[in-house]
């Protein structure tokens, strides 16, 4: 049996403030029916945001339960606000097949805590040199859209070529993980005087730009759809700026973590801080920053990468690549971009939910809050603060660089299908919340 539920008081990320009501899993209006029976959720002092959307998530099911699973990914995605998660194909098996995909699709409908798009590999097995059943996937159940080799560079032109050109029967997009691994073999972090300092091998930005520079190029040939993954560096961001300002039909990410941190962080050898692409510079840090405020940067990607311990404790240069993204993402870029004053809160609503959604063709996310529409949304109180505590999160894993950090902004409530997901306490650890007012 449905419930209904009218949000009262709350303002939206536009700045106006409206009463919401919910039933059957719809927003059908903004006063609440007389003997509605509704359950009314106090929204006053919060901002209501569309559902978050995650184009780049990594589930690890199926083969690496381990490290996360689908349920335990999308109990940590309703917890930071998501109300759709993106599933990288890096699993074992890859889902490099139309049986695969929907396989995670239906893990996902089973979960039932948020939207579960499964993202098709763009090669077989991720070996980079033929294409995977790109075609299949798209037709199965899972209608896939958005193909990523995820971990692996689409190294080869010829093949990323043939991707881009496959992908325009249906209006996909090939999202690349630009990394030359020629320039990279055996780097352990960013390429620099911290890297020089430690005596671990670097990174160096060119790795990331000259791809981002030769898939620009290749999109503006075949007329495609382009998606850059986790950009980090001021150089990769400049190439972007250029073919935008031609036309060329580019998007682009960038994680919280590459908003906030940086290499210094590689000091302390603790692998927390050992991520795919690496931490770089500040002056990375605020390019990406002034990017993502001035939309040369679309959107805002976590790359959720959970590890079980013993692959993120021990020496750095045997540790696993990447840290948890979905439970702290909201509030990092509260932090990073907010309160900076470089976004307002629909600028943060159109780079976390409403593009997103768009570069993904995902049906029924990124919503404006008009009757009729699925009611997918997040309740976040900007008063709030709360402190990270690994042993709380949601995931299966632990690996979150946060740890012990206050962190602004508390979200108080997730709907997804017009269910609120964290009412029932059960269903997830509650944070410590301490209201600055």
């Amino acid at each position: 049996m449905s419930r209904n539920y009218f949000i009262s008081g709350g303002t939206l990320d536009d700045g106006s403030k409206k009463d919401l009501y919910i039933s059957e899993g719809k927003i059908v209006g903004y006063q609440n029916p007389a003997n509605s029976g509704a359950q009314v959720i106090d929204a006053s002092q919060k901002i209501i945001l569309p559902g978050l959307v995650d184009l780049h998530t990594h589930l690890r099911e199926p083969g690496k339960e381990d490290s996360e699973t689908v349920l335990s990914a999308s109990r940590a995605g309703a917890k930071g606000g998501f109300t759709a998660v993106s599933a990288m194909p890096n699993t074992s098996p890859v889902a490099d097949t139309a049986g695969v995909v929907e396989q995670v699709l239906r893990l996902g409908v089973e979960a039932g805590i948020c939207d579960v798009f499964p993202i098709g590999a763009v090669t077989r097995n991720l070996d980079g040199t033929e294409l995977s059943e790109i075609g299949a996937m798209a037709d199965s159940a899972a209608r896939v859209r958005v193909f990523s080799d995820d971990g692996h560079c689409v190294s080869d032109p010829a093949v990323m070529r043939k991707a881009l050109e496959y992908v325009k029967k249906f209006d996909g997009v090939i999202a690349q993980h630009a990394q030359d691994p020629d320039l990279t073999v055996n780097a352990q972090m960013n390429e620099g005087v911290v890297s020089s300092v430690l005596g671990l091998k670097g990174w160096p930005a060119v790795a990331e730009e000259a791809i981002i520079a030769r898939d620009v190029l290749l999109v503006d040939h075949v007329q495609s759809r382009l998606h850059v993954c986790h950009v980090t560096t001021a150089g990769g961001v400049e190439i972007i700026r250029w073919a935008k300002a031609r036309g060329i039909n580019v998007t682009a990410e960038v994680t919280p973590h590459h908003l906030l941190l940086t290499d210094e962080l590689a000091t302390s050898y603790d692998p927390v801080y050992k991520v795919n692409p690496p931490l770089r510079t500040e002056k990375d840090v605020h390019a990406l920053r002034e990017a993502l405020a001035e939309g040369i940067i679309d959107i805002v990607a976590t790359d959720h990468a959970p590890h079980p311990a013993e692959s993120k404790e021990c020496e750095w240069q045997e540790a696993a690549f990447g840290m948890l993204g979905l439970e702290t993402a909201l509030s990092i870029i509260a932090l990073t971009m907010v309160e900076t004053k470089l976004l307002d809160w629909q600028g943060v609503a159109e780079r976390f939910s409403r593009t997103p959604a768009r570069i993904g063709r995902y049906p029924h996310q990124g919503g404006q809050f008009k009757v009729g529409e699925m009611a997918n949304l997040t309740l976040f109180d900007p008063r709030a603060s709360w402190r990270v505590d690994r042993d709380l999160v949601a995931s299966r894993s632990r690996n979150t660089p946060f740890h012990g950090m206050e962190l602004p902004g508390v979200i108080s409530e997730t709907f997804f299908k017009g269910v609120p997901t964290l009412l029932n306490s059960a269903l997830v650890p509650q944070l410590h919340v301490e209201d600055k007012s």
